[in-house]
């Protein structure tokens, strides 16, 4: 004859076990989402050239290349430049200031707005392309124009992606022209004579948006 106590006691197990079994897969569920969520925003927001870091110190300009992520909607998600009017469009979403606004703050604006059509929405912005922080060469260079700061950050550089001296510039003449703090134009030398040859007082110059370099 069965005895009704260990029974009772067997089934009083198996539930413990069942609730057990149902909590480690729901927080299975929830560890999944974040990590599907994760691995997304890495494969559409990967390391490229030039690209920020998911902050909120860097200031977004006209003409950066954003990467936009919206969790599970595939259709939403989409790399975008940065109109000249400093705004983005998004389906659902539609136009959006972009420009002067960090990545994160970017990502709650979307979320707002997103918030009408879609439940809890969760989105990601990393920049793929600076290009809004730029400088300017000017002068005896091979080819003077404007240059987005990713591809060259010193003055050497900046020779360097203009394609180099023309036959007569006055290499030991060069000089960066930027707006100091007061707004008053400063002129800073470099020789490139002098740092090409070692000397201790002519160190390269690490350049800053909207530098303008003059090759005389």
């Amino acid at each position: 004859m069965r005895n009704p106590l260990k029974n009772a006691a067997r089934l009083s197990i198996a539930l413990v076990l069942l609730l057990l079994f149902v909590g480690q897969g729901a927080s299975y569920g929830l560890l999944k989402k974040k990590g599907n969520k994760d691995a997304a925003a890495q494969a559409t927001n990967g390391p490229a050239a030039g690209q920020q870091p998911h902050n909120d110190s860097y200031l977004i300009g006209n003409d950066d290349v954003l990467a936009i992520n919206v969790w599970k909607e595939k259709e939403m998600s989409r790399s975008i430049p940065v109109r000249s009017d400093g705004k983005i469009s998004l389906p659902l979403v539609g136009e959006v200031q972009a420009a002067g606004e960090t990545p994160l703050q970017l990502e709650r604006a979307i979320e707002e707005k997103l918030q009408a059509y879609i439940s809890d929405p969760e989105v990601t912005v990393m920049v793929e392309q600076i290009n809004s922080k730029k400088f300017n060469i000017l002068g005896q260079v091979l080819k003077p124009g404007s240059y987005s700061l990713s591809l060259a950050g010193t003055v050497v550089d900046a020779i360097a992606a203009a394609g180099g001296f023309r036959d007569f510039a006055k290499k030991n003449k060069v000089y960066v022209l930027r707006k100091g703090p007061d707004g008053k134009q400063i002129r800073i030398p470099f020789s490139y004579k002098n740092f090409i040859k070692g000397k201790s007082n002519s160190g390269d110059i690490e350049l800053r948006p909207n530098d303008t370099i003059i090759v005389p």
